[in-house]
Parts: structure tokens; sequence; C-alpha cells
């Protein structure tokens, strides 16, 4: 226990005190995914309308794109090529700093059933193919399957995945699992409400309602940040956010 403490005591020793942004808590209300970059532009993802916009840390709308059916942000860490997928639609759409689609990719000629899918960058995209159980690497530029996996895993809950340097991270809404390409686990943690994954490096962050972790390749699992009661978290790679009670705060690492 006492170690505990003092491990809780280092890390926000590290952090600096929480700041209010001036963000009006009406926008806010309804948002089921947030996001921010880099520049501290403010991504809200709303369900109840399949609306997605981008706000200055000002809370001054930049832009907004309005959609049919949902879609999953993967990140904003490029706030150049935003990458949206849509497990309804089969579809993965690119879009730009102004929410404009720049391209669009449609699995449902080439593939059975994609329940998840990460873009490596701009010409490949990792897809887990459900119907057939295995992980592709597909190049979308050049309509082209580079490397198919077996994976007879459980597809159904997935929620979020990432593919980096021969390993497949994959989250439920409870535990955060990451396998190799021979589809052998490598390690598994429960998570309490997962939201989505983060790379920054050579680190993947686990994101949930109330707590970002952070998975090294050594297999070490730590918690960075906890909120306790919050509606949503997030992080750049500077500072950490939370929604809480309609007022969104930031904790800048020093």
């Amino acid at each position: 226990m006492k170690f505990l403490k003092i491990i809780f005591l280092f890390l926000f020793c590290n952090l600096s005190a929480q700041k209010t942004l001036p963000f009006d808590s009406l926008k806010l209300k309804d948002a089921t995914d947030f996001l921010v970059d880099d520049y501290r532009n403010i991504f809200l993802y709303k369900n109840k309308d399949f609306s997605f916009t981008k706000y200055d840390s000002l809370g001054k709308q930049q832009a907004k794109m309005m959609m049919t059916l949902p879609f999953k942000i993967q990140s904003v860490q490029n706030p150049m090529n935003i990458v949206l997928f849509s497990e309804n639609t089969q579809e993965m759409k690119f879009v730009d700093a102004n929410l404009n689609e720049i391209q669009k990719v449609d699995f449902r000629q080439k593939f059975g059933f994609i329940k998840s899918a990460y873009a490596e960058d701009l010409q490949q995209i990792w897809l887990l193919d459900e119907s057939m159980k295995r992980l592709v690497q597909y190049n979308f530029r050049a309509n082209n399957i580079i490397n198919s996996f077996p994976f007879f895993i459980d597809f159904e809950k997935i929620k979020d995945m990432l593919v980096f340097e021969n390993r497949l991270y994959l989250l439920t809404e409870n535990d955060f699992k990451v396998y190799n390409f021979k589809a052998e686990k490598i390690f598994e943690t429960k998570i309490d409400k997962a939201r989505k994954l983060r790379r920054e490096n050579e680190n993947i962050f686990v994101i949930a309602q109330n707590s970002v972790s952070k998975y090294s390749s050594s297999n070490q699992f730590t918690t960075t940040f906890t909120a306790k009661n919050s509606k949503i978290v997030d992080k750049n790679s500077s500072a950490y956010f939370e929604i809480k009670a309609g007022k969104l705060y930031l904790y800048q690492l020093e």
C-alpha cells in the first residue's frame, strides 16, 4: 500500500494543477467521443445526430461534419488526415483539417465483414475480417492485400484495434489484449469502461472513461492518469483532458 501511495504521489507531482478551459457546457453535453490534437483543437463526436465537430481551445467552432450512420474516429494526431471507420457502412473515410472528405475506402467489394480497421499510414490499412477470421494488411492505394494472418479469436466485442511492430493490440469494453501475428496472446489485463487506443512513439495508451493507462513493449502496464466521476477523458502529447459536470479541464504535463 505504501508503494502504491508513492506511485500516485509521483504521478500527480508531474501534472500541473487543473485548468478550466472556456468551453460552452452545452457543446459538451451530448458528446460520446472527445479528442484533442497537439494544437489543442477539440473534436466532439455525438451519437445523437452522428455529428463530428472541431473547435479551437476557446470553444469556437472551426468545422463540422454530419453523417447518416455512426462512425468511429481513429485519431486526430495528424489533424491534416483524420481517419473514421464505420462498421455499419463497411467503409473508411479520410478527412482534412476542415473535416472535408478527401478519400473513401469501401471494403464491401473485396472483403467479407470487417469488424475493426486501423489506418497505419496513407497507404496501408489493417483489417480484422470477421467473416474469414483473419488479420489483413491491405494497401488501399494499389487495392492489394499484402499479408493475411489467421486469427481465430472472438471478434464480437472488439471496440478498437491498433497494429505496431508486428503486434496486434485489441480493446474490448473490459479487456486490453496484445497478440503477435501468430495469434498468440502476449499480454492481457482488465480495463473498466475502455474506449480507445492511442500510440505515442513506442508506447500504447489505453483510454477509458475515467483513466489513461500506458503499455510498454516490455509488457509493463501502468495507470498514468485518473479522473474519478468524469464523463470522458482524453490526452494529447502534452496534457490530459477531462469533461466533468459540463466543464472541460486540462492537466498539463510538466
